[in-house]
Order: structure tokens, then sequence, then C-alpha cells
């Protein structure tokens, strides 16, 4: 099965950022992409945190979500929507949600992010909080694909990548993290977190990312890139720009690999 990673530069107008992401769906179905992932907050990076409960939507209803299900059904993809800022009854607070699309444009998996990025280094601050209401419910769904072969899909957000524990939980073929790492912590830790989660779960991991120079002044590290399960950087979007990135995955070669390294069910702590 094909899958592609989408890497954007969203700015602060959603219009144009659903124009750029629909031209990457395009790119992704024409080189025969199965499942395209869109980095986290691919419709909006706003001048300031609360400028995502201006465009929040209600699950299932708004015109972000219907911009995804009309592109998965449209294209024929399965397709992930990085990030959906969606209500959460809190007017102070959304969720910061991935949505996986199947490619009749159905909802089929929501995940809330469960782990709110902070950091401060004295020139630059972060604290997710503010704005977001953190979820509490790992999410994983099920991929049938054209080779008649079914992938178990775990879904994550971003800073998710630091608490391996949440990976461990899907016993998943396909780990998603669409994400927008900072420059700095991008520089020092992405791809050998990346590498890490496949290396432990020896699954596939798939990275879609912001990439570049922001209206905002935020820069992110990009770099979206999809992991093999031995841990080898298949693909990788060096550069800071739109663009796609893709890769064949395949069941054998997981099964290849978990049978002559059993490490899965060598586990003894399992909680």
């Amino acid at each position: 099965m094909k899958v592609a990673a989408l890497q954007m530069v969203s700015g602060l107008d959603v219009a144009s950022n659903l124009a750029t992401a629909r031209d990457l769906l395009v790119e992704a179905s024409m080189q025969g992409a199965e499942l395209a992932v869109l980095p986290e907050y691919f419709c909006l990076m706003g001048r300031h945190d609360t400028d995502k409960l201006a465009v929040q939507e209600s699950y299932g209803s708004g015109p972000i979500q219907d911009f995804l299900a009309q592109c998965a059904r449209r294209l024929g993809l399965w397709i992930v929507g990085g990030t959906v800022p969606l209500s959460t009854g809190d007017p102070r607070r959304v969720s910061n949600t991935a949505i996986a699309y199947d490619p009749q444009g159905n909802s089929v998996a929501r995940y809330d992010k469960i782990h709110l990025f902070r950091f401060d280094d004295g020139s630059q601050s972060y604290d997710e909080s503010v704005v977001l209401q953190a979820g509490n419910t790992p999410q994983a769904f099920d991929l049938l694909s054209v080779d008649g072969n079914r992938y178990r899909i775990g879904m994550s957000i971003c800073y998710d990548l630091r608490f391996p524990e949440l990976y461990r939980s899907y016993e998943a073929d396909l780990l998603l993290v669409p994400s927008a790492f900072t420059y700095v912590t991008g520089h020092a830790h992405w791809e050998v977190l990346l590498r890490a989660r496949a290396v432990e779960n020896l699954a596939y991991v798939l990275a879609s990312a912001q990439g570049g120079s922001h209206d905002n002044g935020r820069q992110t590290w990009g770099h979206s890139m999809i992991v093999d399960p031995w841990g080898a950087v298949v693909t990788q979007k060096a550069e800071f720009e739109a663009g796609v990135v893709l890769a064949e995955i395949n069941l054998e070669s997981i099964r290849a690999c978990r049978q002559k390294l059993p490490a899965l069910k060598h586990r003894v702590i399992k909680n």
C-alpha cells in the first residue's frame, strides 16, 4: 500500500490553507497513494493561539470537516486531517483533533490530542493548554487496502511522540504523527523519536509536518518522513516548503521484522 505524508507551511487564512491542502491531496492521489495524512494545524497557523477559537467546529459539521470529507470522496482516498479545532463546551478551549476519513468521505476515527506541548527556553515559549483541552483516549482504526490486506492504524499528534506508552497500546502496523514541531525541538529530537517509535513497535511510522517560516513568525522543523519497522528512514522531505513524500508499506515487512526480533512477545511490563 502506498501512503503519503503531506508537508505544509500553513498561514493565517483558512481558505488559502485548504487550497494548498487540496493541491497536495490531488498530487498524492495522482501518485497512487491510498492514504494521505495532513500535518497538525494544516487549516490554520494563527497569529495568536486564540485564533483557533474563531474557526472551531462541532464534530461532524463545518467547512473544514466538509472539505476533508469531500476530498476523500472525490479522490477516493483515505485522508487523515492533521488537526481540526473542535468545540469542547468550554468557550476558552478547543480540542486539537485528528479525523480519519474513508474513501467514501465517512469519518471513521477521531483522536483528540492527549499530551499538550509546553516549552520555554528563555527565548521562546509555548503552552498549548491555554487554548486546548486535552483528550484522554487512544484511537486506532482499520484500513482495508486495495491489496486485500487490513492495516491497523494508530493515531497520535506531535507532542504525543514523546510518550511511547501511547504507541505500545495500539499494537499497530502503521503509526501516524501529524505534527508542527518547533525548529529547536525538531532539530534536536524529531528523527530520533520517530525512528525509536518505529523500532519499539516494529511498525511503520508516517509523520507529516509543518515545515518552514510561517506568517505568525514561527518556524517549524518539517522533515516529513516515513520510517520502516526496522527504524530506517524510507523517505523524507528535507526542504522547508510544502510538498508530498510517499512510500510503499507492506505487512510482509512488518511480519519479517517481528519474526526475526519477537520483542513484542517478550514484553513483561504491559501497563
